[in-house]
């Protein structure tokens, strides 16, 4: 018996089988037949389809993963950081703790 290699699909071709099967208008086993792939691979291709649609229309009211950055409150908060940098470093210098040069 001889072994089937493996096949890659192009992207056109799992599109169109996606959409046939969203349409609903025949089996599985009849979508698997017709275009000569695996029932799972129809089942997975549909629910990628259906979970990414959104993105199709570019839905902006989606809850977003990251929280907004505040620029404003990392401006002052760097300001901070390096006032009190040049404090410490001064004190440091005037008390021969670190070298005058950087």
């Amino acid at each position: 018996m001889m072994k089937r290699t493996r096949r890659t699909h192009s992207a056109g071709l799992k599109e169109k089988v996606a959409l046939t099967a969203v349409k609903c208008e025949r089996t599985l086993a009849e979508l698997a037949q017709q275009f000569d792939v695996h029932q799972n691979q129809i089942m997975e291709g549909k629910r990628q389809l259906q979970e990414r649609a959104a993105d199709a229309f570019g839905a902006t009211g989606a809850p977003s993963s990251e929280a907004p950055v505040d620029v404003k409150a990392l401006h002052e908060k760097f300001g901070q950081l390096t006032q009190e940098d040049n404090l410490v470093s001064g004190a440091h210098g005037n008390a021969g703790l670190l070298s005058a040069k950087r």
